[in-house]
């Protein structure tokens, strides 16, 4: 969604400023890409570039595609071989032995359900989405693009009959939470990208010390909205975390009656203050957060679960695998920016259903292609 997100607020400068703009989609990949379908860039008529489609070996090439459809106001798909590493014509030397499919959009701010319309329709709430963009592989064949935005108990956004008629796979998308491309029509060789959205992140440190503010700096890059409560007043001001969306002071209590807990709320706990970080444990163990993360030894979460015990609380298998202590990742972390970085990693892994181990022992390719219909 930050990928999205920045290019909605580029397209709006864009418009304001009057100018052109178009849309790169990723919309398949056969054999290995650095980006994934569903991977977008929008491009400016002036020449500005928001978002990526690639490591950045594609973006020249893009970018002269993206100026033709914006000077023919037309959309086209361009196929970029990245197999042969000699490739004169483009001169790419991508070295990712791979297919990759990049569908341009231009955007026509006359029409009330172009492409970034649509988008824009992913920001206004914390739903689960579906992005349901076709294209034909076809040469000459028209490139449809965009069409239908949906989530549940909204209305299709876009009423176009292919759209419709992929009602079930969306719905299935959805429920599946796994992106696909599927074949939709062998004569013309249309297809679809049936693409997976989940809402951002929210991650709530209850805690506002000085070691928050890198955990909450590199939340911020990655996209993750963040929320701090703490209970001190001199500690938890918005001036000290300007990036974070909310900074308030509050109670154990307080906190969890202000925040929208959800499959995307990740909690980690790090005030340094014993009793406020065990009555916060002992209210999120009645909520659904997937993650909750404790600062500090061993010793202290063993200390946590003895004193909720003698309160009468058992802690069931299921919450234990959503507790995490010491949190994050053992990467020899000492100063507050090395423990949020790891804190930050295990999150990430926790949130992909990864262990978090080094990639050189993984086998097999870095990330799935998108399965692929018939």
């Amino acid at each position: 969604m930050k990928e999205i997100r920045e290019i909605l607020k580029a397209y709006s400068e864009a418009k304001t400023g009057g100018k052109k703009t178009a849309l790169a989609t990723v919309v398949k990949v056969e054999g290995s890409s650095y980006r994934q379908p569903g991977a977008r860039m929008l491009v400016t008529e002036d020449g500005s570039l928001t978002g990526a489609i690639s490591g950045g070996c594609l973006e020249g090439d893009a970018l002269r595609k993206a100026l033709l459809a914006i000077h023919q106001k037309q959309n086209k798909l361009i196929i970029y071989n990245t197999n042969n590493e000699d490739d004169i014509e483009l001169g790419l030397q991508l070295g990712c032995n791979g297919i990759v499919h990049i569908l341009f959009e231009y955007i026509d701010d006359g029409v009330s359900n172009n492409p970034m319309q649509l988008l824009k329709q992913l920001e206004i709430d914390r739903k689960e989405a579906v992005v349901v963009t076709l294209f034909s592989l076809k040469k000459q064949a028209p490139q449809i693009g965009t069409v239908l935005i949906y989530k549940v108990d909204t209305t299709l956004l876009q009423n176009h009959k292919i759209a419709q008629e992929l009602l079930s796979d969306v719905k299935q998308v959805l429920e599946n939470k796994m992106t696909i491309v599927k074949n939709i029509q062998e004569e013309t060789q249309t297809e679809a990208l049936i693409e997976y959205i989940n809402p951002p992140i929210s991650l709530v440190i209850a805690g506002a010390g000085n070691d928050v503010q890198p955990l909450s700096e590199m939340a911020f890059l990655l996209g993750w909205e963040v929320n701090i409560g703490d209970g001190r007043a001199t500690h938890a001001t918005p001036k000290r975390f300007p990036e974070a969306k909310r900074v308030f002071v509050a109670k154990p209590e307080q906190l969890i009656q202000n925040t929208k807990i959800d499959a995307q709320t990740y909690f980690v706990l790090m005030t340094h203050n014993y009793k406020y970080d065990l009555a916060l444990l002992k209210l999120l163990l009645e909520s659904d957060c997937p993650y909750i993360g404790i600062l500090g030894p061993k010793t202290k979460l063993n200390r946590m679960f003895g004193d909720l015990y003698n309160e009468g609380i058992i802690i069931k298998e299921q919450q234990l695998k959503c507790i995490y202590g010491p949190i994050g990742l053992d990467i020899g972390a000492e100063t507050s920016e090395e423990i949020a970085l790891s804190i930050i990693a295990e999150i990430k892994a926790v949130i992909s259903g990864k262990e978090g181990s080094p990639l050189k022992y993984k086998l097999g390719k870095i990330h799935e292609n998108a399965p692929y219909v018939k």
